[in-house]
């Protein structure tokens, strides 16, 4: 199998075994499994060897780091579950079903943040231009609470890290099934940050937010951008939407780095979710968002990972690409899943993992500019969050 890479872009995958802590316990869907098989995946393939690829460390983000996008009660009350996780803060979504508590939780939560801040540290010190952390992701942990799964927001301390250290604006997009209702919540007065999220419609999923209405604050209005996806959207919808929103969008704003959340939780397989999307769509997101940073920001890209529960046969192939992609390797969907992996996962979990490394999908998608129908569903989510947004940045709704 070719694993060559096209370009010795530098990229930092950020990887240690310490990662799998953030556990919340064996029937929980937010399972390390997924990590433990996606990092081994991404070394079956050969990507960690590739010419400008490096492997970091995450460090624990220190409370001083977390305070940038956390308030200190908060952190202070994961601190006290952390210690005593027989107790619980359920108005800070801490020790409920969805976020139980666990020892060592806040070392835990905030080593999955400090792979984010490495991240931006790194492309910050031009030792890296892209960067992965397919632990990270964490988008719907909101200043003062936990919620979804998801303690510390990474990816909101690596967006704030970027803005404090230099960068004028940054762009962050979000293609998790779930509202990224967290990060848009973090940055939604600030017009230095445009957050664009496509998920499935509240009116069918958690968080039940995410509609074209929410726009951002007084003072960043159309800062906040968000397609309700139709319920079971599939792959032409979904590719059709982000095309019709995201690249325009992303022009207008201009970023100086570009920060995405890869939740591979949309997936047809995915116990949580409804949108049947193919492992081949969530590439071909993924390619664009890469294709965007190196258009508008010198390649400066920092991908996270997300939701994805279909543990061992959906995760580890989405985000082992998401590594190719940004390592500008030759692996894609039609890459035949490297035997090995498939014989480990056979003996671990008995299950048969796929063959490809895509789903042998048709990821053809219509172009917006073939026309507008009023009729469709999908459509009518993608007028209605272009109509909200775009004129505000000096796009029209009908044509750009």
């Amino acid at each position: 199998m070719s694993t060559h890479s096209r370009s010795a872009v530098p990229l930092q995958v950020v990887w240690a075994e310490s990662m799998l802590a953030y556990d919340f316990g064996g029937q929980h869907p937010m399972n390390p499994e997924r990590l433990h098989l996606t990092a081994r995946l991404v070394r079956e393939c050969g990507l960690l060897d590739l010419d400008g690829v490096t492997v970091a460390d995450p460090f624990v983000a220190s409370d001083e780091d977390l305070a940038t996008v956390h308030s200190a009660e908060y952190i202070n009350a994961v601190r006290q579950v952390s210690r005593n996780p027989g107790t619980s803060d359920a108005a800070r979504g801490l020790g409920t079903e969805d976020n139980p508590a666990f020892a060592g939780m806040h070392e835990a939560s905030a080593r999955l943040a400090g792979g984010s801040l490495g991240a931006a540290d790194a492309i910050l010190g031009g030792t890296a231009v892209r960067a992965v952390n397919f632990g990270g992701g964490m988008h719907h942990a909101a200043r003062s609470r936990a919620s979804g799964f998801c303690i510390y927001n990474d990816a909101a301390a690596a967006v704030q890290r970027l803005l404090d250290r230099g960068a004028q604006r940054v762009l962050y997009i979000d293609v998790d099934a779930h509202h990224g209702d967290g990060t848009q919540s973090i940055f939604w007065n600030d017009p230095r940050v445009m957050t664009i999220s496509l998920h499935e419609t509240g009116m069918s999923l958690f968080p039940g937010t995410g509609f074209a209405s929410e726009t951002g604050g007084p003072d960043a209005e159309g800062s906040a951008v968000n397609v309700a996806l139709p319920t079971i959207a599939g792959d032409a919808a979904v590719l059709r939407a982000f095309h019709a929103v995201v690249p325009q969008l992303a022009a207008a704003f201009a970023p100086d780095v570009i920060v995405s959340q890869h939740g591979c939780d949309s997936h047809r397989e995915d116990p949580l979710t409804n949108l049947r999307v193919s492992v081949d769509a969530q590439h071909a997101m993924m390619v664009a968002v890469r294709d965007l940073a190196d258009r508008l920001c010198e390649g400066r890209w920092i991908a996270t990972g997300g939701g994805g529960y279909a543990l061992a046969s959906v995760v580890p192939r989405s985000w082992a690409l998401l590594v190719a992609v940004a390592a500008g390797a030759a692996t894609g969907p039609r890459t035949p899943v490297p035997e090995a992996w498939r014989q480990y996962v056979l003996d671990r979990h008995g299950v048969d993992a796929p063959h490809l490394m895509g789903d042998g999908a048709d990821t053809w998608w219509r172009s917006w500019e073939i026309g507008y129908d009023p009729n469709d569903e999908l459509d009518r989510t993608v007028m209605a969050t272009r109509k909200a947004v775009f004129p505000l940045h000096g796009l029209d709704p009908w044509f750009d």
